[in-house]
């Protein structure tokens, strides 16, 4: 669809993804081109005198100079309408399947034009403002019941607000007028189910929120120890096999999040396959239907074209952005940020741009910034003062594991959240493989303050007095790899044992087990003061000058390594064993040095 302000030039070089077309003048930066006879999608990056750098996001082969470029004078937009939910997108919102039924064909044949939003299904709007009512933006003019999780709230447009002249009710396409709105001036102003907005300018909010409310994840490691805040962003970087992928899945699948983004941005073909195949069986465990209801996923495979991939990720967030401003909390997947930037690099490369550390583009730190920032909690446009959030959790694939190359480096610098995936503990089968030496969470104080709000502000203090051992555990195994563990005295024996009981009962998480795939906030408190009850009772028995024998040999040991497998409607399990944890240390505290033999 072209526009007034399109301007028709010529293709002058063609360079990969990349096309100079001369005469140019009047076209905009960001301007949504059609390049050749075939009408390629691409979009002006570069604009000097009346020469214009057009990133195709389809492959270029076969174009020759000379043929026509033709500027739509439009931004890059996406369509936001009902129908998004349980889609599968490529990087510029062309809906994958509706692709295929076209083209018979698995592949995107260059210059196919579908919708992304279907034009003739009929969805049944239910308005929810009468004749007369005074709206303004964001409003809820009328509700459409998109999947059986999903409500999808009409707004009225930015930029309009007025009276209500008319308003339907029934079966309508997204293109039919659903509602009238006369302005101040007396302009009727049409609204429809569908509205398209620009993906590189963020959709706006009345106010910003500071990030205090947690979101929960069901994942030991995280919750307890690396906290996510709502609207908060996170970094996952690893190496290849440590696991961000399954981290992600159990993210998607058990965050309390209540729509779920999943970018695959630039992943291998059969990974991304793995996902298309799998996001389908997964159940959502809260309602018992599939997961996919409240579900979109945006493809971009490694294979696809690359400038498509520096898309995608704006159009996952405007579509996440959208959702959090009908009033409800969106999980964002990118996986993976490095593939991304490696695409910012081959068309900064072929700009000829002066090349950044490892060949990135210098903007490379602002570029990543501008996107992550776009996360937060917020109250949104509309009467009601709805709260909406939208989180963030980026996969980085650094080479070789290396975090200190360009891309890991400026994520650190603007997401809160560190996620450190280690080769050497998924050699182990530790998973979710997360360092807790190298994780760290900006977010920990104020979420542990927000917690212990709940649990009588023991939550901070077991948190803090776990993570100690674990740090201490660090420090006793290189004394124990240098002298052996008979150096250590019954207290250090203590921690190790204690620290291991940590990592093995507590921070190891089997994603695959019915039961332990999922632990509730009251449930891993539970269990952490389990651990560390044992662990302090345990400690003044030994001063009392018990044996090491006599603590470690308790029958009760067992059942605190098999918390894990406690059902969430049997938590008073884990009261009892308090209670029997102090009973049978309390008996050996009260026989004091009596018992003392050689351990």
């Amino acid at each position: 669809m072209t526009t007034p302000n399109a301007v028709t030039g010529y293709i002058e070089k063609i360079s990969g993804p990349l096309v100079i077309a001369g005469g140019m003048a009047g076209a905009c930066m960001f301007d949504v081109v059609k390049v050749g006879h075939a009408g390629l999608v691409g979009e002006i990056i570069e604009l000097k005198d009346d020469q214009a750098s057009v990133q195709v996001y389809e492959e270029t082969s076969g174009l020759a100079p000379g043929e026509p470029v033709v500027s739509t004078g439009e931004p890059l937009s996406v369509e936001l309408a009902p129908g998004l939910i349980e889609e599968f997108f490529d990087g510029i919102q062309r809906p994958l399947e509706a692709i295929q039924e076209k083209a018979q064909s698995p592949y995107i044949l260059r210059g196919i034009s579908v919708p992304a939003v279907s034009r003739t299904r009929k969805w049944n709007f239910e308005p929810k403002a009468q004749a007369g009512d005074a709206v303004g933006p964001g409003d809820v003019i009328g509700i459409v019941k998109e999947t059986v999780l999903v409500e999808h709230r009409i707004m009225v447009p930015h930029g309009v607000a007025g009276t209500v002249k008319e308003i339907k009710s029934g079966e309508f396409t997204v293109e039919e007028t659903v509602a009238v709105i006369t302005d101040a001036k007396g302009r009727d102003h049409e609204v429809k189910m569908l509205q398209r907005w620009p993906v590189r300018t963020p959709r706006p909010v009345v106010k910003r929120l500071p990030p205090e409310v947690p979101l929960t994840t069901g994942q030991r490691v995280v919750d307890t120890f690396f906290p996510i805040a709502r609207g908060g962003t996170a970094c996952v970087p690893g190496p290849f096999g440590s696991g961000k992928t399954v981290i992600q899945h159990q993210l998607a699948k058990w965050a309390d999040a209540e729509i779920v983004v999943y970018i695959g941005c630039g992943e291998r073909g059969n990974e991304m396959t793995d996902v298309l195949l799998e996001f389908p069986e997964l159940e959502d465990p809260r309602s018992g239907q599939p997961l996919m209801k409240r579900t979109l996923l945006i493809a971009n495979t490694s294979n696809m074209p690359v400038a498509a991939r520096e898309a995608s990720i704006y159009t996952g967030i405007t579509i996440a952005e959208y959702f959090r401003d009908m009033g409800y909390s969106v999980a964002l997947m990118a996986d993976s940020t490095s593939r991304w930037a490696e695409a910012l690099r081959e068309m900064s490369g072929r700009l000829e741009e002066m090349p950044g550390e490892e060949g990135y583009p210098a903007y490379l730190g602002t570029r990543l910034a501008s996107f992550y920032e776009r996360a937060g909690r917020a109250i949104c446009f509309g009467k009601d003062g709805r709260e909406g959030a939208v989180s963030v959790i980026g996969a980085v694939s650094p080479p070789g594991g290396d975090l200190s190359e360009p891309v890991t480096q400026n994520t650190l610098r603007v997401t809160k959240v560190f996620w450190g995936l280690d080769s050497q503990l998924a050699y182990q089968r530790h998973f979710p493989a997360i360092n807790w030496l190298n994780s760290y969470s900006l977010y920990a104080q104020k979420l542990g303050e927000y917690w212990d709000g709940f649990y009588d502000g023991e939550w901070s203090v077991y948190r803090t007095e776990a993570m100690s051992l674990l740090e201490d555990e660090d420090k006793l195994k290189e004394i124990v790899r240098l002298v052996g563990v008979d150096a250590l005295s019954k207290e250090e024996r203590m921690v190790l044992e204690t620290s291991k009981s940590i990592r093995e009962d507590f921070l190891h998480q089997n994603s695959f087990h019915e039961i332990d795939t999922y632990a509730s906030m009251d449930k891993q408190f539970k269990m952490l003061r389990n651990i560390l009850t044992f662990h302090s009772l345990g400690m003044q028995v030994l001063k009392r000058g018990g044996t090491m024998r006599s603590v470690f040999e308790l029958p009760i040991r067992e059942d605190i390594s098999r918390m894990r497998y406690t059902e969430e409607n049997e938590l008073a399990k884990l009261d009892e064993l308090e209670t029997r944890i102090k009973s049978e240390l309390g008996k050996l505290l009260a026989m004091g040095g009596e018992h003392d033999e050689v351990a």
